[in-house]
């Protein structure tokens, strides 16, 4: 019996984690009041029980007795009853825009209905099941389709997973350095394909743009230099509790250098299939609308 307690922050995605852990075979229960868990822990575990999976989301929205929770794991600890923790995260900023745009109040905003209260009482709440969790999982950035290929990797592969998910991000630094970009690197030392007729239309997920870009010399060694560091600073990041790594890789105007290089270094990162990966390309469209204008 694989019994997985799905909890974080209210907005991170719990409910849509759920879902997808429905979808995988697992026998899923909303919001079950935590008295509850050890007996349906019990009916369960008891024999002749078809259920192998089995998911309880629990969260904030359980009142009074969310303050019964810690002793509840206990219990279970104590019981020698096995369970994991899977806990979803997000940023402040990014749980009170998805907050704003489905006009939903905080369950803990109180008579103040600030979002921002309620997401920092939310955050002491729950500080002792982060502390707990065998999974955490930072939604800031992800797309409900990564999200997935993450929960795949845990609990269908079971393949070891880090509780960091990277970001690389290319950016022009024309249109700015990523707000919350954790390491930034600039490859305008490259040459340019921009001065390239034939080259300018493309972008740096064309062939011929990373051709161009990659047969110098100079972006082999950078790549492997950045390769090395990256994957240097990756098991410290873990160590110290990072669970959201943000890279930018920026030229002049994120189209051609910066693209080529953000995807060769996901493609290495990619490898690595203990921790999540993602690429954006955050201004690769934007010299076209720019000039259309």
């Amino acid at each position: 019996m694989r019994l997985v307690i799905v909890t974080g922050m209210s907005g991170a995605g719990k409910s849509t984690a759920l879902k997808m852990l429905e979808d995988v075979g697992y026998f899923c229960v909303d919001n079950l009041p935590v008295p509850l868990i050890p007996k349906m822990a019990d009916l369960w575990k008891a024999s002749g029980t078809e259920i192998s999976k089995a998911a309880l989301g629990v969260d904030i929205r359980s009142g009074q007795t969310f303050r019964e929770l810690h002793k509840v794991l206990e219990d279970l600890d104590r019981a020698g009853y096995p369970y994991e923790i899977l806990y979803l995260e997000s940023d402040d900023h990014v749980l009170i825009k998805r907050y704003k745009e489905t006009r939903r109040f905080h369950p803990l905003s109180g008579s103040s209905g600030k979002i921002d209260d309620g997401i920092r009482e939310e955050r002491r709440r729950l500080l002792f099941l982060k502390e707990k969790a065998d999974y955490i999982i930072d939604t800031s950035h992800m797309l409900t389709r990564e999200l997935k290929a993450e929960l795949n990797k845990i609990f269908v592969e079971n393949k070891e997973y880090k509780n960091l998910y990277i970001s690389v991000v290319s950016f022009g630094f024309k249109y700015g350095i990523p707000s919350d970009a954790d390491l930034v690197f600039d490859v305008r030392f490259l040459p340019n394909p921009y001065y390239i007729e034939e080259l300018r239309p493309k972008t740096g997920n064309d062939p011929q743009v990373q051709e161009y870009v990659m047969r110098n010399p100079t972006a082999e060694e950078f790549l492997g230099k950045l390769v090395d560091m990256v994957e240097f600073l990756i098991p410290n990041y873990v160590q110290e509790g990072k669970t959201q790594l943000v890279i930018g890789v920026g030229c002049t105007g994120g189209k051609h250098r910066s693209v080529t290089l953000a995807n060769a270094l996901y493609q290495k990162l990619n490898e690595h299939e203990n921790y999540g990966v993602r690429i954006e390309h955050r201004d690769i469209g934007k010299d076209a609308v720019t000039k259309a204008r």
